[in-house]
């Protein structure tokens, strides 16, 4: 057995977002999304979406290393986003980090909690 081996990194953010519009627009957060998975050698599989009556939007990108998700509440300005990437092949631990930076620019949030989980 080793010892050593870790399935993967698990970051869990609650945000909050002063600019609505990027809590209703989810083609505009799908395609920052699809250029960030592009830009870390990530591998898509797939892609659900649902949009609230009201503005809000679900997604779950499903990748080859895992997931990234993310629920969105305009009406409180405030997300829940989900980054998680096994490492089965190499560890993507940064990854998840620098994903998750990434996301915190995209929408100019203010963190009001921040869970890293190491599996």
């Amino acid at each position: 057995m080793n010892d050593s081996y870790t399935p993967g990194k698990h970051l869990l953010l609650t945000l909050q977002v002063e600019d609505v519009l990027l809590l209703t627009t989810i083609d505009s957060f799908l395609e920052f999304t699809k250029q960030q998975i592009d830009l870390n050698n990530l591998h898509s599989v797939g892609i659900v979406t649902h949009a609230f009556e009201g503005g809000g939007f679900t997604a779950a990108v499903c990748l080859m290393e895992s997931h990234i998700c993310i629920h969105t509440w305009p009406e409180f300005g405030q997300l829940t986003l989900d980054i998680y990437l096994c490492n089965y092949l190499k560890d993507n631990s940064e990854k998840v980090i620098r994903l998750g930076e990434c996301f915190k620019d995209y929408f100019h949030a203010v963190v009001m909690n921040e869970t890293v989980v190491n599996r």
